[in-house]
């Protein structure tokens, strides 16, 4: 898990932010204590989401709801304004998926450190204070792995990390912490003084990544995640079949089962493309403007709900944090016509018809391509284009190779119809296959 890093444009400083988990062990009285903090906090957030959906002023939500809630101020306060981020993230971003007033079960509680919650180091533990509802607070001992223990102890005692919020919550019936540390000194490197551009195609089951210089196309490779795109469609059937039957409960622990597939799956998957990355010296990752693509998406009911809920920008957001741990930048272009121009330099004909699923076959050239590795590539162009850079004259292209999870573990394998090395480039022509 993961917080957005924050830029400091003074010096190119970007704070860094991991999210710590820990199993809490309260004792009864503690449980009881936790469980009514829970549902006040969900019924604050049930109604911040509602005031706001009527048109209240927000100003006036906070002020209302904050004096009002039966949690201690520093709780009430950051539940509030985790609600009204929900829904400014949803007029800037997504119009489609609104956050609902309705939510049921435990609802975590947000607090500060050394304000909403402390913790304590002895010997051989951390122990942990939460205030829980005012003048009750819960107390015990932090449980997780040596190496996450060790984490938030250097934190603690490090002036290079700072301890953040936190959110106590309930998962599966257990209690867990997840603590917010930062670095405060890591550096990112200037977006100015990037050679390779990393142009990153998202799509529902799969990222294609093509790695450009001003002289030449250095690599590219697709890495295919159609696990999540299955596992999602199960879960969808299921809760369907859930509602029919107006079982709510069991509606929702599937929502927040294949949550959890999904933020899996997603860190996995954003490793793999920073550790593909990091393979290239100064360099820097571009994306789609992602709102741009979701204001771009229509395609019926159906297929609206497929795609607006795809974790396009979490994946982008997973890939952004873990590089940046690596010093390497990101940045974002326009995406018009990304998936629908011919790559090749001498050609570039632009044309809805150039695409069929993940086979790109231009109408005009003849050229064969993976869709999603041609998109990226023309991603990388348009980024070099906005680093003022010379964008090099691609005549012919190295084979799309994909990576893909079997028994074995990760492989590469080449998706053209004929045997591949590195370092070989197509002739543009042989057939790629699906």
């Amino acid at each position: 898990m993961f917080t957005i890093p924050q830029y400091h444009d003074s010096n190119m400083q970007k704070s860094l932010t991991k999210t710590l988990v820990f199993q809490l062990d309260p004792d009864e009285n503690g449980q009881q204590l936790l469980n009514d903090a829970f549902l006040e906090s969900r019924r604050t957030y049930n109604e911040t989401i509602r005031r706001a959906k009527h048109g209240d002023d927000w100003e006036e939500i906070r002020e209302g709801l904050e004096s009002d809630a039966d949690l201690v101020n520093n709780t009430a306060q950051l539940v509030v304004q985790k609600s009204l981020g929900a829904m400014e993230n949803y007029y800037e971003y997504d119009d489609y998926n609104q956050p609902s007033h309705t939510k049921d079960g435990a609802y975590p509680l947000r607090s500060n450190y050394e304000e909403g919650y402390n913790l304590f180091l002895e010997d051989d533990c951390i122990r942990y204070r939460i205030s829980a509802k005012p003048y009750h607070p819960v107390k015990g001992t932090l449980h997780g792995s040596p190496d996450v223990l060790d984490q938030l102890r250097t934190a603690i005692e490090s002036d290079a990390w700072r301890v953040g919020t936190a959110e106590a919550m309930k998962c599966n019936g257990n209690y867990e912490l997840h603590i917010n540390i930062t670095h405060t000194e890591a550096s990112v490197r200037d977006k100015q003084d990037s050679r390779t551009v990393i142009g990153v195609d998202i799509n529902e089951d799969c990222v294609a990544l093509a790695a450009l210089h001003e002289d030449d196309i250095v690599n590219s490779v697709v890495i295919d995640y159609p696990e999540i795109k299955e596992e999602r469609h199960r879960y969808f059937t299921m809760r369907k079949r859930m509602q029919n039957a107006e079982k709510l409960s069991f509606d929702r622990a599937f929502e927040q089962k294949e949550e959890r597939f999904v933020h899996d799956q997603l860190h996995k998957v954003s490793r793999r493309v920073v550790e593909w990355v990091s393979q290239f010296d100064c360099s820097v990752i571009v994306f789609e403007d992602l709102k741009e693509m979701r204001d771009s998406i229509d395609y019926g009911t159906r297929m609206n709900r497929r795609l607006h809920s795809l974790p396009f920008r979490k994946l982008r957001d997973f890939i952004t944090y873990k590089a940046a741990f690596q010093g390497i930048p990101s940045g974002e272009i326009k995406p018009e016509y990304t998936s629908q121009a011919c790559s090749l330099t001498e050609c570039e004909h632009t044309t809805r018809a150039n695409r069929d699923k993940k086979r790109f076959k231009c109408v005009e050239c003849g050229r064969q391509d993976h869709a999603d590795r041609n998109a990226a590539i023309n991603i990388a162009k348009k980024g070099l284009e906005k680093l003022n850079r010379d964008v090099p004259a691609l005549k012919t292209l190295p084979n799309v190779r994909k990576m893909r999870r079997q028994a074995s573990g990760c492989v590469n394998q080449p998706t053209v119809t004929h045997d591949t090395a590195i370092g070989h480039h197509a002739d543009g022509v042989a057939g790629v296959s699906d």
